[in-house]
């Protein structure tokens, strides 16, 4: 009351002010800024909500991946199946047929064989290595038609592990590689996989 009053302090103001231009997104009308705050106070509480609440998120995270692989959606495959690159060596392995396909339905029979007769064990084990050794060459072969295609359709990308790749979906059966065959065999392959 009876002492000095001190000075107000002075605001310097810069001399070219930076005036915002809006908020940056659309104000939210009232029906989904109620649900935002409803789905906010519906956050999970205790441990146990909060594993239930993981748990299924993984779920649905799963379901939409099985899908994918039956489907062939890019979004939601696993990082090892993602991309052109990927893409375009399952479309490659599943338009030919290959004598990859072949060596678990012979392993299995070569191993049955021998139970049901002696004399056809001999013959059957031939058989084998004559179909492994057949294998083996058309891996050999794939493999090498397979990396001169993918430099002359991707010459900028790194082609590491895509051997590996192909050779572990060529020797599945049919029917049972995932991601699901997209193409059928003797189709002819588009040049457009970016």
């Amino acid at each position: 009351m009876f002492g000095r009053k001190s000075p107000a302090p002075q605001v310097v103001e810069p001399e070219n002010p930076v005036k915002e231009i809006g908020k940056g997104r659309p104000t939210p009308t009232r029906k989904e800024a109620e649900a935002a705050r409803k789905a906010r106070l519906k956050q999970p509480r205790t441990r146990k909500e909060i594993n239930a609440a993981n748990r299924a998120q993984r779920a649905e995270q799963g379901d939409k991946m099985r899908q994918a692989m039956k489907t062939g959606d890019e979004r939601y495959l696993p990082l090892r199946d993602k991309g052109p690159v990927k893409r375009f060596i399952r479309d490659w392995i599943d338009a030919r047929f290959t004598f990859a396909e072949i060596v678990l339905p012979v392993l299995i029979i070569a191993l049955v064989v021998p139970y049901i007769s002696l004399e056809l064990a001999m013959y059957s084990q031939l058989f084998t290595l004559v179909v492994m050794a057949t294998v083996v060459v058309n891996l050999i072969a794939l493999r090498f038609l397979l990396r001169k295609e993918l430099k002359r359709r991707f010459p900028d990308n790194d082609l590491k592990g895509t051997t590996y790749y192909a050779i572990m979906r060529a020797i599945q059966i049919r029917p049972l590689r995932l991601p699901k065959p997209q193409v059928k065999i003797g189709t002819q392959l588009s040049d457009d996989y970016r």
